[in-house]
């Protein structure tokens, strides 16, 4: 948990960076502290077993186990990735500082979510991560895209919170307590005599937690906001905002509300159902490619709602591979459509990338892998989250929801493979394009990675 203390006091140092002139510098002292911070959660992960085993902190508010250690290494490990390709949102030295700040609470909001074992910290985590996104949605000021994105991101986040409180609110007056694991032993020891208004407290929850993740039919802001974005932005929602919103899902129904399962289970696997049709079957018909990339997530989302459903040791552990599958794919595809943007190599459209593999090859060879994993197909990460995740479904005893996981990846297969298929088959631009060594290392990594993950799974699964 001292990354935890590590990051904020980041945060706080890059508020400070303007005033004692050292904001040439705060990349480094960024870069070098959440490198720390990593090592830090290496180091506690390691010290299990001895005198770290399941501790608590904060007087029982947060509690740094297994789960989130494994969550927090992810979400670390992916925001060192994001810093690597974000360089556009802090060229602007009025408000680099700013930027470097609101970021890194974000992060400190994400962790809270993955570590939370009361739910006023669960709470706060959500606000901390969510009034951050909403200012950084709204980082490109003079772009009317991103401020409208920004502004319905603010707006359907705030009904959004209003839900969650309720629910909360409604789950306190059942269970006289916010400790989650409270919550689940007097559940359990009640499960016959609880009031009426907990379904309808359990009800809000979930439709908090829904529009926070972005599932059907709570989903109509994710393309909007996804496109209005700066790009840089959009890869830090699609990945470290939804890692943890997912985390933080998981970890809350599963320890709490476990022992009233059949009173969410369907309202659940419905909306991963109709997430994972529906985001699929609207990605097919978008031409902008955040656009796609935005129902794509809207599917994903469905697919990892499949654990939540699951809620055992399986589904544990292939959220935490899909989760990391997905976010080593998702800051790569926006870190190459980023860098592409920025020197006018293609526009937001699929017709920009028609025969782009004879431009730049290795690109290509890496848009490739990523959209592979994305789509799910062998031998790459996305390919075993998914067999995870079905996997996990089927020992949960739900085998028609892994039949419609795998047919609605089947039709998400379609638009992947359109990208492919337009960078190696259609006659496009001829111009060369160039690449710095750096940006070679660092789409190199991204790709090599979900490879790995795709061959050797265990490096993940084993780690919760």
């Amino acid at each position: 948990m001292n990354s935890l203390i590590i990051i904020a006091a980041l945060g706080i140092l890059s508020m400070l960076a303007e005033i004692f002139n050292f904001k040439k510098v705060l990349p480094y002292i960024v870069g070098g502290g959440l490198v720390l911070a990593l090592g830090n959660v290496i180091f506690d992960y390691m010290q299990q077993g001895s005198y770290y085993d399941d501790r608590v902190w904060f007087t029982n508010f947060m509690h740094w186990d297994k789960f989130s250690m494994a969550f927090t290494g992810v979400l670390i490990a992916t925001a060192l990735l994001w810093f690597c390709i974000s360089g556009s949102i802090f060229s602007d030295e009025k408000h680099a500082t700013d930027n470097f700040a609101v970021i890194l609470f974000s992060l400190c909001g994400a962790i809270v979510m993955v570590s939370f074992a009361d739910l006023t910290m669960l709470f706060i985590g959500i606000e901390i991560l969510s009034i951050s996104m909403y200012i950084m949605a709204a980082g490109d000021k003079f772009n009317l895209a991103s401020n409208e994105s920004a502004f319905k991101y603010f707006l359907m986040g705030s009904f959004a919170t209003g839900f969650l409180l309720f629910g909360m609110a409604l789950t306190y007056g059942t269970c006289g307590t916010f400790n989650i694991y409270k919550i689940g032993e007097y559940l359990a020891a009640n499960v016959y005599t609880l009031p009426s208004f907990f379904q309808i407290g359990l009800i809000l929850l979930l439709v908090g937690l829904f529009f926070k993740v972005a599932a059907v039919p709570f989903h109509f802001w994710a393309p909007d906001v996804y496109q209005g974005a700066p790009t840089t932005v959009t890869a830090y929602m699609s990945t470290i905002v939804k890692t943890a919103a997912f985390a933080a899902f998981f970890r809350l129904f599963n320890v709490s509300f476990i022992a009233v399962h059949d009173k969410w289970i369907y309202i659940v696997m419905t909306v991963s159902v109709l997430s994972m049709l529906l985001g699929n079957i609207l990605a097919i018909q978008q031409t902008s490619l955040k656009r796609v990339l935005a129902y794509s997530g809207i599917a994903h989302a469905g697919y990892m709602l499949m654990a939540v459903a699951a809620s055992n040791g399986t589904a544990q552990k292939a959220l935490l591979l899909y989760a990391t599958a997905y976010s080593i794919a998702g800051v790569g595809m926006f870190a190459i459509i980023h860098f592409l943007q920025i020197n006018n190599h293609i526009n937001d459209s699929f017709d920009s990338l028609k025969g782009f593999a004879a431009r730049n090859p290795f690109i290509a060879a890496c848009i490739s892998i990523l959209t592979l994993s994305m789509a799910g197909i062998p031998p790459v990460a996305g390919f075993m989250g998914k067999y995870y995740m079905f996997l996990a479904t089927i020992h949960a005893g739900y085998v028609w929801l892994a039949l419609f996981g795998v047919v609605s990846s089947l039709i998400g297969v379609y638009y992947y493979l359109r990208i492919i298929i337009s960078m190696y088959s259609h006659a496009g631009k001829t111009e060369a394009i160039q690449l710095q060594t750096y940006h070679k290392i660092f789409f190199a990594i991204v790709g090599i990675v979900s490879l790995i993950l795709g061959i050797f799974p265990f490096l993940i699964t084993d780690l919760v």
